[in-house]
């Protein structure tokens, strides 16, 4: 329980810090940190994050930095790319399925090494408004992505949708920030509906590890703003080259529970 709890607090306060990008590790963290099975672990994972994201994006929504249409749009294509993800899951042998997660963490961790710009596109034009032609069909794109990866891998996708938010689609930083975390829970709770018949949930362990998570993120939000973002991001990118390191060592070496 104190494992759950300490690891859950990482995560929170990643996603407090970068409003997004924790979810990543919530997976390998309650399979190899709390000892869940992974198809207890996925389930679980999506409950934590969906329901930590909520509680980070709270603040961004009273000071109006959601947009609501792309959200709408990412998350409602996601959520039924979801379902997919899950049953392409269930098809895998759990130890293939943690080996490509690794590699997922390997491209997120790169993505984040990358630098960003709040150039502007199709979704958000330098002059103001939204270009829904180009918009679109890129919005689509990403949601059907990212939803799949979240259904597969029980990942929020927070590192997924944030350079799509502002790369692809054009959003400012903090409008990115911000659309991806209503992204997230969105995701979250279809990954979780695909998910939650596939193991009985051990609901101590996920209140331990919400409960942790939610004030790590409530923490890190009110010292967010002050800290250097891309040295931040830089950290986390080479804290996930570890993990995937160790994740895929484990999958190499360790069959695992499904």
């Amino acid at each position: 329980m104190i494992a759950a709890a300490s690891l859950g607090a990482l995560i929170g306060v990643l996603l407090g810090l970068l409003g997004g990008g924790g979810s990543i590790l919530a997976v390998p963290a309650l399979v190899y940190g709390a000892g869940l099975s992974l198809a207890a672990a996925v389930p679980t994972s999506l409950l934590v994050v969906g329901i930590s994201s909520a509680t980070a994006l709270l603040p961004r929504l009273r000071a109006g930095l959601v947009q609501w249409r792309i959200a709408g749009i990412v998350g409602g294509t996601g959520a039924a790319a979801a379902f997919a993800g899950a049953t392409v899951n269930r098809l895998l042998d759990p130890r293939l399925v943690m080996a490509g997660f690794a590699v997922l963490m390997v491209v997120a961790g790169a993505r984040m090494l990358r630098d960003t710009d709040d150039s502007g596109g199709d979704c958000a034009l330098p002059g103001g408004g939204v270009n829904w032609r180009g918009c679109l069909p890129k919005s689509i794109a990403a949601g059907l992505t990212v939803g799949f990866l979240t259904g597969l891998f029980g990942v929020g996708g927070g590192f997924l949708i944030i350079p799509a938010l502002v790369l692809l689609l054009g959003l400012s930083m903090p409008a990115a920030v911000a659309t991806s975390l209503l992204i997230i829970v969105i995701n979250s709770a279809a990954g979780f509906a695909a998910h939650a018949g596939d193991a009985t949930i051990d609901y101590r362990t996920a209140a331990a590890f919400t409960a942790a998570a939610i004030t790590g993120s409530l923490a890190a939000d009110q010292i967010a703003t002050r800290l250097p973002t891309r040295r931040l991001q830089r950290g986390f990118a080479y804290l996930v080259f570890a993990v995937a390191a160790f994740v895929a060592l484990q999958a190499i070496i360790n069959p695992l529970d499904t």
